[in-house]
């Protein structure tokens, strides 16, 4: 017996069906490997498609970068349309360690987009006591290894005392781009002091705090050299 045979419209119907199918199903797996095929993206594992996901324990930058724990992740169809790859990452629990934005990839850029939320830093700054970055609408793009886009408002969590000085409001500015690196210019509610932080995409990070008030027997005891009418202290490692 012979099967009849399809017309050109149900054979072009059916290559479209496959073509959605495809689309609709697409693995969440396979689009983080092209997204971040240089090592810029790492999970421990990864659920779904690209349009409703899961990752745990994601990290963006590589080793040694920006750790977001568990997100849910989806693709933007639109962005997808002008040639970028956006990456939307949420973890909406109603914690502390909220965190919501996106993660994009086009154009010779990479980096973050409208990210709010909070990162615990633990002890990547030690001695400093800074804790923690809360981010407000931020937005950093890399091109290549130079900063090309940064904006949005950063808040550092300092926990306890410092030199007997309480910055438990923490110091905060706007983030900006200075050459390859990120710059968060970050100031105490006071102005008395200042913190300014610079990120480059490879996670290396250089850092200067400077006081002007407090006791200074104990500011030179933490390492903090007279410059002017403050004591600077300055830091450089890998995040």
């Amino acid at each position: 017996m012979r099967w009849p045979s399809f017309s050109g419209r149900a054979k072009l119907c059916l290559l479209l069906l496959a073509i959605i199918a495809a689309i609709v199903f697409f693995p969440l797996r396979l689009a983080l490997s092209l997204t971040g095929s240089d090592g810029a993206i790492t999970a421990q594992q990864v659920r779904g498609s690209v349009w409703s996901g899961r990752i745990d324990d994601l990290t963006l930058g590589g080793v040694g970068g920006l750790n977001l724990g568990t997100v849910e992740a989806s693709v933007s169809p639109f962005q997808l349309l002008v040639g970028r790859v956006r990456l939307n990452l949420a973890r909406q629990q109603g914690g502390g360690d909220d965190i919501s934005g996106a993660w994009t990839v086009g154009f010779n850029q990479r980096g973050i987009d409208d990210v709010t939320g909070v990162i615990a830093m633990g002890n990547i700054f030690a001695p400093l006591p800074l804790n923690g970055l809360e981010l407000e609408d931020v937005t950093v793009h890399f091109a290549g290894d130079t900063c090309a886009k940064a904006e949005g408002r950063v808040r550092a969590r300092v926990s306890g005392q410092y030199a007997g000085l309480n910055l438990r409001q923490g110091l905060s500015g706007v983030a900006t781009c200075d050459g390859r690196a990120v710059l968060l210019p970050l100031v105490s509610q006071t102005g008395m002091e200042r913190l300014s932080l610079r990120i480059r995409r490879d996670g290396h990070y250089s850092a200067q705090l400077a006081i002007k008030s407090g006791n200074t027997a104990a500011l030179a005891m933490l390492g903090m050299t007279r410059s002017g009418d403050e004591y600077v202290l300055n830091l450089e490692g890998q995040m």
